[in-house]
């Protein structure tokens, strides 16, 4: 957060990083407003009058004394102040004619309140202005009325009200200041989740297009490298199947990874993203891999269409579950999947009877596998919902999902 200092800003700035220096300024500016006025007599037969009375030698001390303390008034405010109330009763006790050292504790005062709290300036302030302004009428040579022991009355009070005020008001910008640089840090935050959710998103993408592509391309290789030398029209027709499920998985590659360009990009993918419309295609995709689906959809359509997201999540499972189990079941086995709309929310459900001989199921997430039923309740649980997988009771493997409207 940066602050406009104007024109001066380079002096200004130089004072900031140099604050015994700027104390040192002040000091000397104090002494040298003090010597001046010390020229001045008050009472003048026609008012104020300067050049007619001349400052003892010892006032003269005092007031260099009490500059010079100045210089530390930030390092030691509490120590200063006492420095120059204590010459200053000197002065008002002793001095004759009276010179304004006091103008020192003034000065010390306002510091002091400007870097203490509220409750600290009320009682060293009153001290100070009691003190003082008593001295000076009780003790001084000057008649208690003296408009020079009111005026020390009115010089402490208003330092300390000032510093008080300059207090304040540094409390007050400290403080925008901290909440525009944690409103700038939560910005910073919710950027950094929001990207780390968008990478999430993509990442499951890749792992349900590549998983469920490659392992039908695997499939369909070994069988053409099977039959490649017996049956070379089945082989042919393996062959076929490969280049057909190559062809849609660069196809969902491209699209997916469109989705990192620029929004101006031409090349940009405009063709939706997959959904329940194009289950019959995976599916089949499937059935030439040689794992028999039978599937049952009831979503009614007097209700309307899914939500895009939920459209694309049930796919998305479906999928992910139809390629484990073409990956981890035995031989032989059969699938049934079945989508359907049960009040607010989509149940998908894929069932496998296991085959002959089962595969290992797949690695629970913990064990450092299985990135795609991690990816399937992910993809459920931003939705509000819930997917759960495991054994089922008689052997295969039961995938069911709950994915709210």
């Amino acid at each position: 957060m940066t602050t406009d200092l104007g024109p001066f800003a380079p002096t200004r700035l130089w004072l900031r990083v140099h604050p015994l220096a700027t104390d040192a300024v002040l000091a000397f500016g104090a002494f040298v407003a003090m010597v001046v006025g010390s020229f001045a007599d008050p009472h003048g037969p026609h008012g104020p009058t300067f050049g007619t009375r001349t400052p003892e030698p010892f006032s003269l001390v005092l007031m260099l004394v009490g500059a010079a303390a100045l210089v530390f008034r930030r390092r030691r405010p509490r120590a200063v102040l006492a420095v120059t109330c204590g010459l200053s009763l000197l002065e008002l006790t002793t001095g004759e004619p009276r010179a304004p050292v006091v103008m020192c504790a003034v000065i010390a005062l306002y510091t002091l309140a400007a870097r203490t709290d509220r409750p600290t300036t009320w009682r060293i302030g009153l001290l100070t202005m009691a003190g003082l302004t008593g001295v000076a009428m009780l003790a001084g040579p000057l008649p208690w009325y003296a408009q020079e022991n009111l005026g020390i009355f009115a010089w402490t009070g208003m330092a300390a009200a000032a510093g008080d005020a300059v207090r304040s008001r540094r409390a007050f910008v400290d403080a925008i200041r901290e909440r525009a640089e944690r409103a700038e840090q939560s910005r910073e935050e919710e950027a950094r989740r929001r990207v780390a959710e968008e990478r999430l998103r993509i990442a499951r993408d890749l792992h349900d297009v590549v998983a469920h592509h490659i392992a039908l391309v695997n499939v369909q290789a070994g069988v053409a490298a099977h039959v490649m030398d017996k049956r070379p029209d089945q082989a042919k027709e393996a062959l076929a199947h490969v280049r057909d499920a190559s062809r849609s998985a660069l196809n969902e590659l491209r699209a997916t990874v469109g989705l990192l360009r620029q929004s101006g990009d031409p090349e940009a993918p405009t063709e939706p993203a997959p959904g329940l419309a194009v289950l019959d295609a995976l599916v089949d995709t499937f059935l030439h891999a040689g794992l028999p689906v039978r599937v049952m959809v009831q979503l009614g359509r007097e209700e309307g269409p899914l939500p895009a997201a939920v459209d694309l999540a049930a796919y998305r499972v479906i999928q992910e579950a139809l390629t484990n189990v073409r990956k981890h079941a035995g031989t032989g086995a059969r699938a049934e999947v079945s989508v359907v709309r049960v009040g607010a929310c989509v149940e998908v459900t894929v069932l496998d009877d296991g085959g002959s001989a089962a595969a290992p199921a797949p690695e629970p997430a913990e064990a450092g596998g299985g990135h795609g039923l991690l990816g399937m309740r992910e993809r459920a649980t931003a939705l509000g919902g819930s997917c759960s997988a495991g054994p089922r009771f008689g052997g295969g493997y039961r995938v069911h999902a709950v994915l709210p409207l």
